[in-house]
């Protein structure tokens, strides 16, 4: 069994709700302080030196990290959790999948550890980090249809990524104000009953 070492209501909260989605068996491991100096971070640091989460422990021992790369390695196993091979919704499921990780991604890196980076004036970067993220997810809104989900129909894998990552800052109350789109999917697939028990262990609902 896959074991997933991670943080509840953290950026392994996507891969959780893909495994689930997916019938994937996985077996979760709360590394909660990390982040910190002392035995978590030990522990994940043998695994992962990067010391990220999610983590992924594979049956054959074999590591796995990044979430797209998660991502990829669930299609291969379930399809259907993506747009179909040659539609022109494969090609901005691709688009996106690797949009959200390259760019929404590092304005929390630098704005959750806004001293290592700038400790001069880490509030600044904080600030500066979150109006580029709003600036991120307008775009983002505009190019997700909502009927119900980023593509039609069809749950994907990128509706995960929009159900966990409202509930990150700027946080659900400015989602429901500037992001329709976003906050009607994520509403979606919270909705999903078969989600409902890895989304409540995860604060996400």
């Amino acid at each position: 069994m896959i074991r997933l070492y991670g943080v509840p209501g953290w950026g392994s909260a996507i891969s959780e709700v893909m495994l689930t989605l997916a019938d994937i068996p996985y077996r979760f491991i709360n590394v909660d302080g990390f982040d910190t100096p002392g035995p978590q971070r030990e522990l994940l640091e043998k695994l992962n030196p990067l010391c990220q989460v999610p983590t992924l422990e594979l049956d054959n021992r074999a590591i796995m990290t990044e979430t797209a790369a998660i991502a990829l390695m669930v299609l291969d196993k379930c399809p259907d959790l993506a747009p179909p091979l040659g539609s022109d919704e494969r090609l901005q499921f691709q688009r996106l999948l690797i949009w959200l990780v390259a760019n929404v991604y590092p304005t929390f890196t630098y704005a959750d550890y806004a001293e290592r980076w700038a400790p001069d004036a880490p509030d600044r970067l904080r600030e500066n980090c979150l109006v580029y993220r709003k600036s991120l997810y307008l775009w983002l809104d505009s190019h997700l249809r909502a009927s119900p989900f980023a593509f039609g129909e069809q749950l994907t894998l990128i509706d995960v990524y929009v159900a966990v990552m409202r509930c990150w800052g700027p946080r659900h109350e400015w989602f429901a104000a500037h992001t329709p789109n976003i906050t009607a999917i994520a509403d979606s697939v919270c909705a999903r009953p078969e989600l409902h028990k890895v989304l409540k262990a995860n604060d996400i609902i």
